[in-house]
């Protein structure tokens, strides 16, 4: 029997792109189930847009300057997205946040580098490290319109170590975050997905 289409992936990104690179190394292999179709980037010149063109994939800037207002900046935005047909859209250290229509047009996925609902916002290392506690790590989640509050499709545990700083730990933690988000990615591509108010399963309703 012929075998389905990969899934259609758009990665979003800001900056170096090293969770694009995690996907787009897996991607290369048939059996993950998965192809990242575009990347987009909110600015030019950056390192994830050169990642991008190096394995052959198309990309396109959205620059917020660019445009009359947030709400022009954003329906340019998806409009460039939807023209690659996406299954998924993942925000790959996207630094800009997107809009309930946007949203209600693309189901997207984030990742933050805490165990949610704990140590939302920018600073989630740090925040662990000050609260004392011995395990954080990091969540893959659905965004909604919400900081980092959208429901949870998989988390990974880091343990805190007694002499890490906030660079050691936020090492560690985006080495864990990687490994899910490939992991987890394929296997919304290769199983579905579905989400029902706060609950997540992979291979769908009946899984």
């Amino acid at each position: 029997m012929p075998q389905p289409s990969p899934a259609r992936i758009v990665v979003l990104v800001s900056g170096s792109g090293t969770n694009l690179q995690a996907l787009l190394d897996a991607c290369a292999e048939p059996s993950y189930g998965a192809r990242v179709v575009a990347v987009g980037a909110d600015r030019d010149g950056i390192e994830g847009l050169a990642r991008a063109d190096r394995a052959g994939v198309p990309t396109f800037v959205s620059q917020l300057s660019d445009y009359t207002s947030r709400e022009h900046w954003d329906r340019a935005l998806a409009d460039k997205v939807a023209a690659f047909e996406p299954d998924l859209v993942v925000s790959a250290g996207f630094m800009k946040l997107v809009s309930a229509d946007f949203l209600e047009r693309f189901l997207t996925l984030n990742t933050h580098p805490a165990l949610c609902p704990a140590f939302p916002g920018m600073h989630g290392p740090r925040d662990a490290l000050e609260h004392g506690v011995k395990v954080t790590g990091a969540t893959l989640f659905v965004v909604d319109a919400g900081v980092d509050t959208g429901p949870i499709v998989a988390q990974v545990p880091v343990e805190v170590a007694e002499d890490d700083d906030v660079a050691s730990l936020h090492e560690r933690i985006k080495v864990a975050e990687r490994a899910m988000l490939v992991d987890t990615v394929g296997r919304i591509a290769r199983e579905g997905i579905s989400v029902e108010g706060r609950r997540v399963r992979i291979g769908g309703p009946d899984r």
